[in-house]
């Protein structure tokens, strides 16, 4: 726990701080900061400005014996109208970054096809996610199966709990899935018999007993951060 705490200490003098100035002093369009612990994103509404404060950036990191992450450092274009400009220059879609676990996607709603932002959790992530939880199960192959199921039930809905937000349905439905069918393939293995009395059918039903159902419990962000001032008299 000390290294995002000493992170987040650090990078408050040399970013933080020095990012507000430089909003104040170089910019005329918005920009806006999202910081955690060491990974950050910086949106700006003018191209120059995004160019110019990469370049200051590193050097201002240089000061404090840093660097910027080079693979993960990139300029994108992105945003409302990033999907309308690049299409009149045919340069198709545009690009997605990762973020905190999730990959980031413009994208419109499909029925007013406003501008929105999909988030998805992040493939690579996903993948050693259940690859952890297949070499537990393998462990717990000849525990009960219910004392193996609580344990389930606690990783995935830990799981769901961080990565069920709107527009992830498919992926956290998916993840689902493949535990369903990890945990199926450990059971099997137990005996010969299994092979044969464990059929799917009957793996669903153990799994509508015991685990989450995949379900979006998370609120869009403009509802999540949403200010209301309730007035009375005085």
């Amino acid at each position: 726990m000390i290294s995002p705490l000493l992170a987040n200490v650090y990078l408050h003098y040399v970013l933080d701080l020095w990012i507000e100035w430089w909003r104040q002093h170089r910019c005329r369009g918005d920009v806006v900061v999202i910081r955690y612990a060491d990974d950050f994103v910086i949106g700006f509404e003018n191209h120059g400005e995004a160019t110019a404060c990469l370049e200051e950036l590193r050097t201002r990191y240089a000061k404090f014996g840093l660097k910027l992450h080079e693979g993960k450092t990139r300029l994108i274009e992105f945003g409302r109208y990033a999907i309308e400009r690049r299409n009149r220059r045919g340069e198709g879609r545009p690009e997605t970054f990762d973020f905190l676990g999730f990959t980031h996607k413009c994208a419109r709603t499909r029925k007013q096809g406003w501008f929105t932002i999909h988030r998805h959790s992040v493939a690579k992530r996903v993948l050693a996610t259940l690859q952890a939880i297949k070499a537990n199960l393998r462990k717990r192959m000849h525990r009960p199966l219910g004392e193996t199921a609580r344990w389930l039930r606690r990783v995935v809905q830990g799981w769901l709990n961080y990565h069920a937000v709107p527009s992830n349905s498919h992926h956290i439905g998916r993840f689902v899935d493949e535990v369903t069918r990890i945990w199926l393939k450990v059971i099997r293995r137990r005996s010969q018999r299994g092979r044969r009395r464990w059929t799917w059918a009957r793996m669903q039903r153990l799994v509508r007993r015991h685990l989450p159902r995949p379900r979006i419990t998370h609120p869009y962000p403009d509802q999540r951060f949403r200010a209301r001032l309730k007035a009375g008299a005085v």
